[in-house]
């Protein structure tokens, strides 16, 4: 028989930049726009007459959403639960800042809503579809405040922290695993950052401050499908078992404007799990690049914002100019030209080109990356009385945390 199961994850309701407060509701406009997208999703539930809907954590932007949030996320469950049984599991947005204090769907499991699983702690659910049974394996979020509170870890590093935390993981799956019953079939879900994964614009997930779990630690043949959250770009991790994020489910900010945003379906028969992604109608973003090195650099930029497509869109632009040819733009001309087309205009910005500069050394361009660009630089400079390979030792360390901090903040 087989079991066709909704997966969503990261709804991160609370986010709200790049919009204003509409006056008629008195909501942000952002958040307006997480529910709509909510709202599809709980359509498609219904017209795929799913048998099972996993939501693989972060429902709130952060720990503590105020209760009109509260109250949105809740008829939005309410009405899943109406189509079929939800699994909720916790992420990191959902966790208390304190290891006593309640998580923000705490609430769903004490009043014990039917319909409705909570797990803050590992757990094997066995569920009754009207698909058939179904195990659930889930694996919230592994977070390192906990450890932290112990005094055996206080005087851990963030290293030493990530490898217990690992072993804990492993072990976890490894219980879960022990206890599924194979003649049922089972799946998977968890919230945490899985090795090979994609952020943002196709980049590699690397180590950093989180903990990140080789796949072979989730990948057991007891499972046939893993549903992962926490990573905001759908992916598929691996084919066997089936291993997939479905991202989230609405844009965050400019680093997803390239990526689809949906959710995704999954039939299960016994062993074997199959999926299809669902793209949603999210609201657009758009970054126009204009090269104003021209007679007329205000028209110039007026043409290309004439020429991109910006209905309902949030935009940036980023105009390109040489520094003695910034004072001719016009930012009000150019600002209401924007706003007469986009829905919300999140920011002009100038990319000041000293020309002489350019000139000088015409091998530095931007073709180079920072680190090619410091070591071109440095040859060019040979009088210059320095340790060549300690400064660029250091640049390296400080490109690694960059790239780190842009990962957590993908995140």
């Amino acid at each position: 028989m087989t079991i066709k199961i909704l997966h969503l994850a990261d709804i991160h309701i609370g986010m709200e930049n790049y919009g204003r407060i509409n006056g008629k509701t008195g909501l942000h406009t952002r958040l307006e726009d997480f529910l709509a997208t909510f709202d599809q999703v709980v359509q498609l539930a219904q017209e795929e007459d799913v048998d099972l809907v996993v939501f693989a954590g972060d429902a709130f932007k952060n720990r503590d959403p105020n209760p009109t949030q509260q109250r949105e996320f809740a008829r939005r469950i309410k009405a899943l639960a109406s189509q079929a049984p939800v699994v909720l599991v916790v992420g990191n947005h959902d966790l208390p800042n304190t290891e006593g204090k309640a998580h923000s769907m705490e609430i769903y499991g004490t009043l014990e809503i039917p319909n409705v699983l909570v797990a803050r702690q590992p757990e094997l659910f066995r569920v009754e579809t009207k698909g058939g049974p179904v195990q659930v394996a889930v694996l919230p979020f592994a977070g390192k405040s906990g450890l932290l509170t112990r005094e055996q870890y206080k005087n851990l590093t963030l290293e030493e922290l990530n490898k217990v935390l690992l072993d804990r993981v492993k072990e976890e799956v490894d219980t879960l695993a022990a206890r599924v019953d194979r003649k049922v079939p089972a799946l998977l879900t968890t919230h945490l950052s899985v090795a090979g994964a994609l952020v943002g614009s196709e980049r590699v997930i690397t180590l950093g401050g989180e903990m990140v779990v080789p796949k072979e630690y989730l990948a057991r043949d007891e499972f046939a499908y893993i549903a992962l959250g926490h990573i905001h770009k759908y992916q598929v991790l691996q084919e066997n078992p089936l291993m997939v994020y479905s991202g989230s489910m609405d844009r965050i900010d400019f680093g997803e404007e390239a990526d689809p945003k949906g959710v995704v379906l999954v039939e299960m028969e016994g062993r074997k799990a199959a999926h299809r992604f669902v793209p949603l109608a999210v609201r657009p973003f758009v970054t126009i690049r204009v090269d104003a090195d021209t007679v007329d650099p205000t028209a110039t930029i007026l043409d290309a914002v004439e020429e991109t497509p910006l209905d309902g869109a949030i935009v940036r632009l980023v105009i390109r100019i040489p520094m003695e040819k910034a004072a001719l733009i016009q930012p009000r001309e150019i600002r209401r030209a924007l706003e007469a087309k986009a829905f919300y205009v999140a920011g002009i910005s100038r990319e000041l080109q000293n020309r002489q500069a350019l000139l000088r050394n015409p091998e530095l361009n931007e073709k180079l990356n920072p680190m090619e660009a410091l070591e071109k630089y440095l040859d060019s400079k040979p009088k210059l009385k320095l340790d060549r390979t300690e400064l660029l030792n250091r640049a390296r360390g400080l490109a690694a945390e960059i790239k780190d901090e842009e990962v957590g903040m993908v995140l």
